[in-house]
């Protein structure tokens, strides 16, 4: 077992919550965000490659993104890959260039993508109380070998539980703030 150390349970805790951040930011909300693109893999020369390797997206308007293909070639691999992301988003190609207008989300949809949210925000909190259990477990064992005193662990996993109670308040808060952004639009 690994000894007891702060800024290692922080690190954890803190990549919980930025791994849901960026979950969070995938889900589609009505407006056009370049990151709901982020999941797009395309097939060309040969091999599968992310959407930002091959093409520039941009968000030129509001309901509107646009995805410039460096190559002409390309062009339609990119949008079978934007089609097979199933993202509800029917590029329209116009060149090398494709748009992609958002449509209307459903009052349905919407609820489906707060609750969405809600899941990804309970799995980083599963994780930042998985980091915590380690954190305790580190500590009675430091204790074990007589490396801690019993008043230095009650302390430390004070301090555990705070970082805990810190990052799980942080998962909930953004994900509260996106479930209000697909539900208020």
């Amino acid at each position: 077992m690994a000894k007891y150390e702060k800024a290692d349970i922080e690190r954890r805790m803190n990549g919980a919550v930025e791994s849901l951040k960026s979950d969070l930011s995938g889900l589609r909300t009505g407006r056009a965000n370049v990151s709901l693109l982020d999941p797009v893999v395309v097939e060309v020369y040969g091999a599968m490659m992310p959407l930002n390797q091959v093409a520039t997206v941009s968000a030129p308007e509001p309901r509107m993104l646009s995805v410039q293909v460096w190559d002409k070639s390309n062009v339609t691999a990119v949008e079978k890959g934007i089609a097979h992301a199933n993202l509800g988003l029917n590029p329209m190609i116009d060149g090398q260039t494709l748009r992609l207008p958002m449509p209307d989300l459903t009052e349905e949809r919407r609820k489906d993508l707060a609750k969405l949210a809600g899941k990804y925000a309970e799995q980083a909190k599963i994780a930042i109380r998985n980091v915590r259990r380690d954190g305790m477990e580190s500590l009675k064992e430091d204790e074990k070998k007589k490396e801690i005193s019993e008043d230095e662990r009650k302390r430390s996993e004070e301090e555990v539980q705070k970082l805990t109670d810190k990052y799980v308040a942080e998962a909930d808060k953004a994900a509260e703030a996106k479930e209000k952004e697909i539900l208020t639009q």
